[in-house]
């Protein structure tokens, strides 16, 4: 059969096989007709780069002519170089590690890669890039699944409907310095609590979280009432003593009936308390962003009484010992104890 009346459809998108190889050198053979390298892309359903690409891979060193056993032959010495690369990167310390701390300590595949990278725990040549590593989860390559990946597994939140909340327990975020926003300044807080089932008769988790550093704290207190909330921000000032306006210059709160008393705070501190807008989580981003990790070890519907305050430390623990792209893959315990450091000098 004439190579230029081969009916086989080349794949836009695929290798070309050695069938295609063979029908180009056919149609560059043909004396009475000469290509140009669109027509021959529009023939093959590619680009003209891979036409070019592919006259080269064929190309005899001296007279330049295209050959489609040579072309596949260095097709094939190229693919199995590719492999034999691949193989070395995933016996590789580096990938090895990376499986580690995914498995026992949770890390995101960019969490192990920038924090690998900041302190220099392997050369360039043993590291392979995080779209490589995703690569091999998806390829399951490593013992890592997609499961194990936090964020990578999501379910699609609820919408809810907007609904007018009258309730002002106190100063409007709107009130709120606009540099707080901007990250800039150490000190402002997010507040929020945790539920895990709806019965009444369960505890809550507490948790605050500083806007800068991402530091995370979670208490797990009585229940979802402003008199549980007073008295676990009561035991913050006596940890943090004469230093607690210092550290908390400002918490920013939902306007939950729990929060009730939170304003109190002001009385005997110096401390300012601002309240977000009805169903505006985005108002309080790190808060809810941390709680979501939090979710990971208290499910929603499982009662929270049923782990112990060092359950509860344990995980609050592990997102602050958990290195951060937004922080350079710093820590949020290195930033939190460095400000801390700032405060008691002074």
């Amino acid at each position: 059969m004439d190579y230029t009346q081969d009916t086989t459809k080349h794949i836009k998108g695929k290798h070309f096989s050695y069938g295609d190889r063979r029908e180009l050198q056919g149609m560059l053979s043909n004396k009475s007709v000469r290509y140009s390298l669109r027509q021959l892309a529009r023939h093959f359903n590619c680009s003209p780069n891979t036409i070019r690409n592919e006259l080269k891979r064929g190309a005899h060193h001296n007279t330049g002519r295209y050959g489609a056993r040579r072309a596949q032959n260095a097709y094939e010495q190229s693919h199995a170089n590719s492999i034999k690369k691949s193989r070395r990167f995933l016996s590789s310390k580096f990938v090895s590690w990376v499986v580690e701390m995914v498995l026992e300590k949770g890390w995101s595949l960019d969490a192990c890669h920038g924090f690998a990278k900041e302190n220099r725990l392997f050369s360039a040549y043993e590291m392979v890039c995080v779209k490589t590593l995703y690569n091999y989860v998806d390829s399951m390559l490593l013992a890592v699944r997609n499961i194990d990946l936090p964020l990578k597994v999501r379910r699609r939140k609820r919408r809810r409907n907007v609904k007018e909340n009258l309730k002002h327990l106190g100063r409007s975020i709107d009130e709120r310095p606009d540099e707080i926003a901007g990250r800039n300044e150490f000190g402002h807080w997010e507040i929020d609590t945790v539920i895990g089932s709806k019965s009444k008769s369960d505890k809550v988790v507490l948790t605050i979280v500083e806007r800068l550093t991402r530091k995370y704290i979670a208490i797990k207190i009585d229940g979802k009432t402003a008199s549980a909330i007073s008295a676990a921000m009561q035991s913050l000032q006596k940890y943090y003593g004469d230093k607690f306006s210092q550290i908390f210059k400002t918490i920013t709160s939902d306007n939950g009936s729990e929060f009730a008393e939170l304003a109190e705070l002001e009385n005997n501190t110096t401390t300012k308390v601002y309240f977000a807008h009805p169903y505006s989580s985005w108002e309080r981003g790190s808060n809810e962003r941390h709680n979501g990790l939090l979710r990971r070890l208290v499910p929603k519907g499982k009662r929270i009484d049923k782990y112990t305050s060092d359950d509860i430390l344990f995980t609050a623990d592990w997102c602050n010992l958990l290195p951060r792209r937004i922080l350079g893959y710093k820590t949020p315990d290195d930033l939190f104890e460095k400000e801390l450091d700032k405060i008691y000098a002074a």
